[in-house]
């Protein structure tokens, strides 16, 4: 395992209300294990996520997330890493630190003032360099984990980097591919395979714009972390009927973002794939890799409930060109299909942070892209990524309800992988060295489905319930008595 600089904490933010976020969880242990103190903004104290022996605080998010809000949050919780912070006499011995140029001497002891002092040497920037009797605390690292926390991290940048660590991203770099219809148009530039998409302006044109593609397509918003909770809006759906696509376009003004049409590429076997990777502060993509999508939830258009490291080498060079072509950096996720009738891989998605299974491609050191985050922004080398083919990520409360949804295998079961590779696997919630969050989900999950199927029932019940006829008033008089009226 590379060695971490541990003086350097990491504060994982969602600002996304999903108590199910494994990915969350998997950040938490990844950085946990290696020794770093975490932290976690998520929407409550009591979700399952806070229940892990690898979290050192938990802090609710902000009842209101704008940028200046989290600002203030994340404040909030850098005092306190400045108050518990030692007395530091900076001379920059101890356990591992940084020369400041972004390599290790020797045994890891460091020269210099501190940390990663000055600029790496790809022109990065490391941790602030620590002088004198200093008592504050290093700059802890931000690890975003859901679009809006990314995009929200980026635009409140100029006020957080004093005190915390992120890749350099604008927010005008992470909406172009965060925002489904200027990634579209992105992929347009670059010409890029992906499916064919329109951006109707009203529900008929909507209506037309399906039966164009051709029906079933599939329904985008644009911008998906807008949605409200409990408004019964999904991200993506397949939409089977013109009149669903003019009632989900009439919804526009509730999703907060404009609807997207895009064609839908039929599913089936060793169709789907992902790449996962971390692009340093250099360009370079050292922490890459491809995966299969096994089995997914909602079937055949959600995340990965199932999934194998394998390797792929065409959807990773299209995912290493779209990167160099971006000038991207930090951590990503994108999603692709596989159109059988022309042999291209479609990008589908594009997530500028960690992808909920990103710890599918732990290697056989630990590593994986949120460690590599950590190791490139405090100054430190990022080793080569080991290849794991066959490893397995299994996450237990998708893949079950895809088991009982499709029984049948609808993905490869068993992809083939090189001679030699390590295999294994690791569950998204259970751990044996860490059970609190298992048990705290299931608990959870448990209650979801009770409240969802009590609801379900009790509509089936109303349905099928039969209707009173409306009382209606008594017929009026005749104009004429029944008796004085002429035969015909």
């Amino acid at each position: 395992m590379p060695t971490f600089d541990t003086r350097v904490p990491a504060v994982l933010v969602r600002l996304d209300p999903n108590p199910f976020h494994h990915g969350t969880l998997g950040a938490a242990r990844s950085l946990g294990r290696a020794g770093v103190a975490v932290h976690a903004v998520v929407e409550s104290a009591s979700s399952p996520v806070a229940r892990s022996r690898y979290l050192a605080g938990v802090h609710p998010r902000p009842a209101e997330t704008s940028p200046a809000a989290l600002t203030r949050l994340l404040h909030r919780i850098a005092d306190t890493f400045d108050e518990h912070a030692p007395v530091r006499p900076g001379t920059g011995a101890g356990n591992g630190i940084g020369t400041g140029n972004g390599t290790r001497a020797g045994n890891g002891i460091g020269t210099g003032n501190g940390i990663g002092a000055g600029l790496r040497s790809g022109g990065g920037p490391g941790p602030r360099p620590l002088s004198g009797a200093d008592t504050s605390s290093p700059p802890a690292l931000l690890v975003p984990l859901d679009d809006i926390t990314a995009l929200t991290l980026a635009e409140c940048r100029p006020e957080l980097a004093a005190r915390f660590l992120l890749p350099d991203q604008s927010p005008e770099q992470l909406a172009q591919v965060a925002d489904k219809a200027q990634l579209a148009e992105t992929c347009r530039a670059l010409s890029l395979p992906h499916p064919r998409t329109e951006l109707p302006t009203s529900a008929d044109e909507a209506a037309a714009m399906a039966w164009q593609l051709g029906l079933p397509v599939v329904a985008k918003w644009s911008r998906p972390w807008l949605l409200p909770a409990g408004g019964g809006l999904r991200s993506t759906s397949i939409v089977g009927s013109l009149a669903e696509v003019r009632a989900l376009y009439e919804r526009t003004p509730q999703a907060g973002s404009r609807l997207l049409l895009q064609e839908l590429l039929p599913a089936g076997r060793g169709l789907d794939w992902f790449f996962h990777g971390y692009v340093d502060s250099t360009g370079g993509c050292a922490t890459g890799a491809t995966g299969l999508k096994e089995r997914s939830w909602p079937d055949g258009a959600g995340l990965t409930a199932v999934g194998r490291w394998t390797p792929n080498p065409a959807v990773d060079a299209l995912a290493r060109e779209l990167l160099g072509a971006l000038g991207y950096r930090g951590v990503c996720d994108l999603d692709f299909r596989l159109d059988r009738s022309t042999g291209a891989y479609h990008l589908l998605d594009f997530n500028p942070r960690p992808g909920a299974q990103f710890r599918l491609f732990a290697d056989r050191n630990g590593l994986d892209v949120v460690r590599a985050m950590h190791l490139d922004l405090t100054g430190r080398q990022v080793p080569g990524h080991l290849p794991g083919y066959g490893r397995r990520f299994v996450v237990e409360n998708y893949a079950a309800l895809s088991y009982l949804s499709s029984p049948r295998r609808r993905y490869v079961p068993e992809p083939v992988v090189p001679a030699g590779a390590a295999g294994g696997g690791e569950a998204a919630w259970f751990a044996a060295d860490d059970l609190g969050p298992a048990l705290a989900m299931l608990r959870t999950w448990l209650a979801h489905v009770l409240r969802k199927g009590l609801l379900r029932l009790r509509a089936v019940l109303r349905a099928g319930r039969p209707r009173r006829a409306p009382d209606l008033p008594p017929p009026p008089p005749a104009r004429t008595p029944t008796d004085r009226m002429s035969k015909r």
